[in-house]
Formats: C-alpha cells, structure tokens, sequence
C-alpha cells in the first residue's frame, strides 16, 4: 500500500502563461514538472526533428559512416544483427530501410530466444562470418560481446557496435561504438533506446532528419520504456504524428489488427497494443516475421503477417493465463502462501511468457517470484520479478556464483538460469534474502474537482505529454468521491466502472473496491480520452486509493468489514488471535510490525483496532470485546485451519483405498496425489491425520502404511477431527451471521 505525496513547485509566471496561453491547469503541470522557463516550455511545445542534435556529436559516428560508406561502395555485404523484441525489431528495420536508401547489400538476423538467446553468440556470428558477411552492425545489442566481435575481426569483418544497454568491463574491439551514453562523449541525450541509437545512425548517414523512421523510433521508445524527456520527447511526440498518418503497410495493418483507430492513437496505445503484439513475436516464434511485416511494402503481404502477428498475440495471451493458473495451483498444492517469496518451477510452461506470468503473480500476491521452466539443454531457465520496495537484483545476484549459471536485470526484474540440481538451494537462499519491502512513496499532481474535468481538460493535459518514463502521467486527487453510480466488469468481475460527478472512472482490478466506497477518502486517477463512435470523451483510470472513516460514521464504535479481502490502512493496531497468521499478514498486506500484536498481550486502550484473524472459539472474541476500544473494525479475514471445509466420508474412503493400493509412499508423495484424487492437498493431509490418531496408519521410515486390520466405529472418535469440526463451525458462523446480529453481540461489551 503505497504512501502518497502531493508534488510542489513554485507557480509559473504571469507572462509565461499569458506568452503560451496556458490554462491554470496547464501551467500547473509545467511548474510541477519542472518547466518553468519560456525557453523549456517553447522547446517542449514546438521541437521537432530539425532540433534533435548533430548525430556526429555521438562517439565514434564520423568512423562508423565512413566504414558503412566504405562497404556500400565496394559492394560488400552487411548484416544487421538485431534483438526479438519490439526494441531491436524497430532498430533493425531503421537501418534496412536507410541502408537499403543508399544501396546496400544489406541483410539482417535476429537471434532466436530460445536457441540463441538474447544478444551476441559465437555460433551466430560464425554462421555470418561464414555466410561471406564483410560488416556486421548490431542493433540493441553488442556490448556484452567482446568475444564475438574478436572472433569476427581475426576473420576478416568488421563489427560496428550500437547498443544503450551497460558497459561490460571490456568494451568490444570494433570498427565504431554508438552508444547514448558513452562515457565524456559530446552527445547530449543519455538514454536512447536501441531504435534511438540506430535513428541516430540514420540521421548521420542520410544527413537528414528523417522524419519517416520517427514511427519505428516510437515503438521502440515506449517499448523499452526509456526516457520520453530530453530528445525522447521529440521522438515520441513526432512518431506519434508519423504513426498516426503512417503510409507502412505492415504498420497499418497491424493497427488494424489491433482495433486501434489512425488518429486517435497515443503513446498508452503503444505500449500496451502495438508493442507486445510485436514482442509476442520474440517470445513465441521467429522475430524475423514481425521485422518483415514492419518492411513489406505488398499489401497483402502486410493483411498475411499481420494475421499471423496477431494469432501469436492471441497464443501468447492463452499461454500466460494457462501459466498463470498453473503456477497459482502449484503455490495452494504446496501451501507456499504464506512464505514471503515464490521459486515456481514446471518443466512444461512456456519460457517465453514466463516474465509476463512472474509480474502477474508478483501484482496479484505481492510478493517476489522467480518462474523457472525446463530449457533445450537441460538447464531451468527462467524470470523474476518484484514489486517496488524489494531490490530483486540485490536479492539475488550474490547467488550468481554459488547457484546460477546466468543472471542479468535490474531492481525489479530479472532473467536467469541454473542447474536442476539447484533448485532447492535457490529456494532456501532466495526466501533467506527476503527483507521487508520499504513502502513506496507515490507522487500525485493536484487535488481535483470532477465536476470540472471536459474535453478541453483532456486538450490542456495533451500540450504536457506525451507521457512515459521521466515524464510520467499527471495524477489526480480526488477528495471523498461523490459516487452516483458503480457496475462491476469483467468475466470475474474484477474490475470497476464508477460514475463520480459526471466523471466515468475505469479501475481495472479494483472490482473489490465497489463494496468499500464509503470508506474511499481519497481515489487517485489518471485522465485519459475514451474514443468511441467517433466521439472523444474525457474518462479517468484508478491508479491507487486511500482511506478513511466518513464523517457520517464517527459515531459508530464497531465497524463490519467482514466483506472485504484487503487490508484497509485504518488503524492504529492490528490485532491477531493465532500468531501463525501474523506472518500470513505480512505477506499478504505488508503490515507495519509496530502496529501488529495479539489479542493476548495487548493492553493498550483508546485506540483504533481491527481484529484481523478468527478467534479459535467464543471465549477468545469474548477476551477481544471486552477492551477499551476507541474503534473497532471486525475483520476475522485469516485463520489456521487445516482445512477450509471437512472431507466429506466418500473422500475419507477415496484417500484410504488410496493409501491401500500405494504402500510405502512417504509423506511427502502425497503432495502429489491431489490432482489424481480430485483433492486439495490440505484435504488429504487433514484426512492422513484423522487416520493417524484413530491408529489406521503407520509412519515407520517416514513410509504411510496402512493398518488394515483396526476397525474405527466413527471419525468423531479423532479428537483432532472434531475439534476442526467445532472450529469450523464456530468461524463459519461468526463470518456469515448477519451485520445486525454480530453488532448486537459486540455491543453487550459496553459499546
């Protein structure tokens, strides 16, 4: 749960807006982000390509053109070795189609995601060297490959470098290094994507703006997530006119297939539409498939690839869910919710979805995971993630030596691979890693009023844009929202539509909020346009919210919020029945350890209170109720039960004839068995145990063993059995009785 802060910078001046004919808000939002100056708001509202520096300021361009020139003129070949997602495919097309301009003999390779792996290989740059390649030109790719630009250079070709990605401690020995960020160069923007490098290239080579390539530097951009500042900004801003009036056939159709609207498209329907539909490419097939259809110049060449684009977009779509289900089941078989990490490994998933997967369980149980399949050579491959808070890469780059054979990400992500054999060792070491996440501090704009957003809101917010990393998204505050309408969506209704003011709000993934809407104090959104029928209309998205007791219920002492599975930050102590389910807590919810007691030994009084687990029975909610509260919210949301519901006596005989017919099956194999019995793996331990205590089973050697010859009269002469039994019944009842009647019961404690 993210702390939010308002941002602040001093106002613009008088002059400035009137010289720019800004509106308030407009002006705001420059302030906020630190365009204060006629000469910085002139520059962002009217740089175009005619403004981006000299390309010759990039170290080592003047050699990289000479060298080019040299292969053009003497015929000789050239191949760009690109990279399989939307980053490197853009980057390669750019220098097809500008080396292609000055008639080249130009020839690109993509490497393969799953054979080569990302980046330079020896065994690629063999099959060039050997293919009578004379200048390689990497794209997105290269500095990392010292090795293989060696190899190429003793054999008679020349290797021009263009990357943004680190410096390795030895820098490739090459005919030219373009990099954005090389070290004392004259260049002044620092974080070009490699589409952006290879535009530079371009740049210098035609000693033109080339304003043509500005739709392939976009998807580039948005699509490796740099910058969108600086020269980005142009880049960005310019492709997005290009991209919307683009004459590529491939990219139209591509549009097309993507349901976008030409003219209506944003940097928002790049990221999440254009982008991945590309990169689903990469993860899944071969990239030189999408590299085609960005070149095609045959219409219906353009209609064919498009299609095929799409069904692997589709396919990629399918793979992550059945992943994702799959992992999800595999962390309830092993009742690893409540450990603070997850190292998930199936030998069948896909590798290629697997970093999309690993975010999707990081968001939805917020906590780090590392998702691992089987790789052609043997070795489990695979991705992590981690929210904001939790350094992945500190994590677990200290185990590169000792467990991993590859490893390379950044804060929050990652990639790597290692031996079968490892595995457990992963698991142990990545858990014992685990801190305590620091709560992220999330910035917002401005408070607004909702009854004031328009169209004309949505023109002013545009003048600010395009928006992205280093240039991100306005958020807005919105105070206790008035909500006159609210409609669950989606096919599991996990998603939201508001209506506030007049304003429509989307929330997607917050279908849980609709029953907390008294208790939203402040909804914090993003503003959007929603084109529709031909008719642009001013809509918001929520992107994080904060609570609070409304002024209408200051006067109740008891809260219900039995109904609601998240934890709302509305106290000053959490209080637990069962210490197990602190550590539940804390992987669920992230809560403060200062705020967190059990019933047990609190004696504080006057204070905020949510009773957080079940009680075991009526004694212990009776302890509860009987302190000195100021407020006390009713949750019971967690508990130690070893089963959810009881067996029923047909799967007590399934498991048993189980046992029967499998003796000698250690305890850990039963882990195993669920899917083949129709049964959670908490059900079958629950019923191993009742077995145990009426003296059905032996564990010698840690073996299950069953005593065929002890008769039991009934299951209720397990003490274990019945005592789950009375448990059950007792926290069953106290989460469905009615609000009415748990009030009533509470308030006989002097509320």
């Amino acid at each position: 749960m993210a702390k939010w802060r308002q941002r602040t910078a001093n106002p613009l001046s008088q002059d400035i807006q009137d010289q720019f004919q800004l509106s308030p808000f407009a002006a705001k939002l420059f302030a906020l982000r630190g365009k204060t100056t006629a000469e910085e708001i002139n520059w962002w509202l009217n740089a175009t390509e005619n403004d981006l520096a000299d390309p010759s300021l990039m170290h080592d361009m003047d050699q990289a053109v000479a060298r080019i020139e040299q292969a053009i003129d003497h015929g000789e070949k050239i191949t760009i070795y690109g990279d399989y997602d939307a980053d490197g495919m853009t980057a390669t097309a750019i220098l097809m189609e500008t080396l292609g301009i000055l008639g080249a003999d130009v020839h690109f390779f993509i490497p393969n995601r799953f054979r080569d792996g990302y980046g330079p290989n020896m065994a690629c740059y063999q099959q060039l060297v050997a293919n009578g390649t004379k200048l390689i030109i990497t794209v997105d790719n290269g500095v990392t490959g010292a090795e293989e630009v060696a190899y190429a250079k003793k054999h008679g070709v020349d290797t021009i470098v263009t990357d943004h990605h680190t410096f390795q401690a030895v820098k490739p020995d090459c005919a030219a290094l373009l990099h954005c960020n090389y070290p004392g160069q004259a260049y002044p923007f620092d974080d070009y994507c490699g589409a952006g490098v290879a535009y530079t290239l371009a740049r210098a080579l035609m000693q033109d703006p080339m304003p043509e390539l500005l739709d392939l530097a976009l998807i580039g951009t948005i699509g490796d997530m740099v910058k969108v500042s600086g020269e980005g900004h142009i880049i960005v801003k310019q492709g997005l006119k290009r991209l919307n009036q683009t004459e590529r056939l491939g990219l139209r159709a591509l549009i097309k297939q993507a349901g976008l609207t030409p003219g209506q498209i944003n940097e928002t329907d790049v990221g999440f539409a254009i982008a991945p539909r590309l990169n689903a490419v990469g993860r899944l097939g071969d990239a030189r498939l999408a590299v085609e259809l960005l070149l095609t110049d045959n219409e219906e060449q353009a209609a064919d690839l498009a299609k095929q684009v799409e069904d692997l977009n589709n396919q990629r779509k399918e793979l992550t869910d059945q992943v994702y289900q799959s992992a999800l089941q595999q962390v309830q078989a092993n009742n690893w919710g409540t450990k603070h990490t997850l190292t998930l490994y199936d030998p069948n998933w896909h590798e290629g979805v697997l970093g999309l997967v690993a975010n999707k369980i990081c968001r939805e149980l917020g906590k780090p995971v590392v998702l691992l399949t089987r790789g052609k050579s043997g070795e489990l491959k695979g991705s992590g993630r981690a929210l904001a808070g939790f350094n992945l890469f500190d994590a677990l780059h200290p185990l590169k030596e000792k467990l991993l054979t590859h490893f390379g990400g950044h804060d929050y992500a990652c990639g790597l691979s290692l031996a079968p054999d490892n595995l457990a060792d992963l698991r142990t070491a990545f858990e014992a890693s685990y801190h305590r996440p620091q709560v992220p501090t999330e910035d917002y704009d401005f408070q607004l009023d909702a009854s004031q957003v328009n169209n004309a809101t949505l023109a002013d917010l545009a003048l600010v844009g395009p928006f992205g990393t280093d240039n991100p998204q306005p958020v807005f505050q919105l105070q206790w929202p008035q909500v006159t309408s609210s409609q669950l969506m989606g096919a599991g209704h996990d998603h939201l539509r508001l209506t506030c003011q007049g304003l429509q709000i989307i929330g997607f993934g917050y279908g849980y909020l609709q029953k907390l809407l008294p208790l939203v104090k402040h909804l914090y959104i993003h503003l959007e346009n929603n084109y529709w029928r031909g008719q642009n209309r001013v809509q918001a998205q929520i992107c994080g919210v904060e609570y609070g007791v409304p002024a209408a219920w200051q006067n109740r002492s008891i809260i219900d919020l039995r109904f609601d599975n998240h934890q709302l930050d509305l106290a000053d102590r959490y209080l637990f029945f069962d210490e197990a389910n602190i550590v539940k807590a804390e992987s669920l919810w992230q809560l403060d350890p200062d705020k967190v007691d059990l019933v047990a030994n609190y004696q504080t009084s006057g204070e905020r209170v949510s009773l957080v687990d079940a009680p075991h029975n009526r004694d212990e909610l009776d302890q509860a109720l009987q302190q000195d509260y100021d407020l006390l919210y009713l949750r019971f949301s967690l508990d130690n039960l070893p089963v959810k519901t009881l067996p029923q006596q047909a799967e007590f005989a399934q498991v048993w004839h189980y046992v029967v017919q499998h003796p000698g099956l250690k305890l850990s194999d039963y882990r195993q068995v669920g899917p083949y019995l129709g049964l959670s793996a908490e059900s079958i331990f629950f019923i191993l145990r009742v077995f145990f205590q009426l003296g059905l089973l032996d564990f010698t050697g840690k073996q299950v063993t069953a005593k065929t010859g002890q008769k039991v009269s009934s299951l209720t002469a397990s003490s274990y059995y019945s005592a789950t039994q009375s448990q059950l019944n007792f926290v069953t009842q106290l989460r469905t009785m009615p609000t009415a009647q748990l009030m009533a019961y509470a308030k006989r404690w002097n509320y």
